[in-house]
């Protein structure tokens, strides 16, 4: 029987989920999470796909691992909680040829690409999906670079070291890109605090009464009140 997991790396916990699938099984639980602790504790902080292989009859089982998802694994290099959720219009980092080449490594065995190439093209468009830069461009215009063989070398000599000084230009990069999107964002509540405020006053003098018609009503009440006054001072003709 085979079992499917998706856990953190390192850091497998027993709970209800495990109980029900491993316990009607007679499956040391403990055990099971030592062992997927134990083989995925390189991964620790990320989400790993866990296979458990069991035999009913022995209660025996193996664990095989793969990698965690490519989008993991460029959050975890780069240090990242979550990738955007609006990849086209927020951006959350900058990651160099050396690091897509460092996960493009990890992730090959798993991938159906045929050559390192073809994989760093894979992690690039995962990369262009949760929002991220590679080499202070948008992934996509990498992807051509890589097709006419701009980073050949890089690819071909399998680096994946990013020098001091380039992390540190691309991180200057990426900030000046953060904070024109925070000032984006900032503008953009701003215009909707006034239109909102406006919306309220615009409101609030629809309520208020109409001058005019507030004299015009009391121009009649006070017709009214003479009218009566007028027939009272006409005296009865007399009778001839």
């Amino acid at each position: 029987m085979k079992i499917k997991l998706l856990i953190d790396g390192g850091d497998m916990k027993p709970g209800p989920a495990i109980a029900q699938q491993l316990g009607p099984l007679g499956i040391n639980i403990g055990k099971v999470i030592s062992e997927v602790n134990a083989a995925t504790k390189e991964f620790k902080g990320m989400k790993v796909p866990v296979l458990l292989d069991i035999n009913e009859k022995t209660k025996e089982f193996s664990v095989q691992t793969s990698s965690p998802p490519t989008s993991e694994l460029i959050k975890k290099e780069l240090g990242l909680e979550k990738g955007s959720n609006n990849h086209k219009e927020m951006k959350v980092g900058n990651a160099s040829i050396e690091d897509v080449i460092k996960i493009a490594k990890i992730k090959s065995p798993n991938m159906l690409e045929k050559n390192l190439k073809n994989a760093v093209k894979t992690v690039l468009g995962t990369c262009a999906s949760i929002g991220i830069f590679v080499e202070d461009k948008e992934p996509n215009e990498l992807i051509e670079d890589v097709v006419t063989g701009k980073f050949d070398k890089e690819i071909n000599e399998g680096k994946t070291i990013t020098s001091t000084e380039k992390r540190k230009s691309l991180n200057e990069y990426f900030n000046n890109i953060k904070s024109a999107q925070e000032a984006k964002i900032e503008a953009a509540k701003k215009a909707a605090e006034e239109a909102e405020a406006k919306k309220e006053e615009t409101a609030k003098e629809g309520a208020k009464p109409d001058a005019g018609k507030t004299v015009a009503v009391e121009g009649k009440k006070e017709a009214k009140k003479e009218a009566p006054k007028k027939a009272e001072g006409k005296k009865p003709e007399a009778k001839k």
